[in-house]
């Protein structure tokens, strides 16, 4: 069955001093201020769509390494995903960089590094990501 989450922002004023707040409709979990100095510059309490793909990209690994590690029948006890998204004014996102720390019982480091390779390759989110460079740290707590 697919599924379709929705987001909208609402906008005021150009790109430079203008503003706007992203709201999550699907879950209602909330509003956020979003403007361009909080995406090319400091992000002063507010969010930018490359924190937001990073959460996107962050969660969607997790899933996709715990189900496969599961798979393999090494289920993770935890996995702590980081993702840094790099934004260039004037370029566009240059790089996605994964890092993730596991607890994974009966698992050695080349295990875990391929089962984490695998899932940056195959989750949804990196292949809609296609376009753009993902590296990849992972290490075992």
């Amino acid at each position: 069955m697919a599924t379709t989450r929705t987001a909208h922002t609402e906008w005021q004023g150009n790109l430079l001093d203008g503003s706007g707040v992203v709201t999550l409709d699907s879950s209602g979990l909330g509003s956020y201020d979003v403007s361009w100095p909080a995406r090319a510059e400091a992000p002063n309490g507010k969010t930018s769509p490359e924190e937001l793909i990073a959460a996107a990209h962050s969660s969607c690994f997790s899933m996709a390494l715990s189900h496969g590690l599961a798979g393999a029948g090494t289920p993770p006890q935890k996995l702590e995903t980081k993702a840094d998204v790099t934004f260039q004014p004037g370029e566009g996102i240059t790089g996605i960089h994964l890092t993730v720390i596991g607890t994974v019982p009966g698992l050695d480091a080349e295990q875990f590094q391929a089962a984490a390779e695998d899932a940056k390759k195959n989750c949804p989110v990196s292949q809609a990501l296609t376009g753009t460079t993902i590296t990849l740290t992972a290490e075992l707590a």
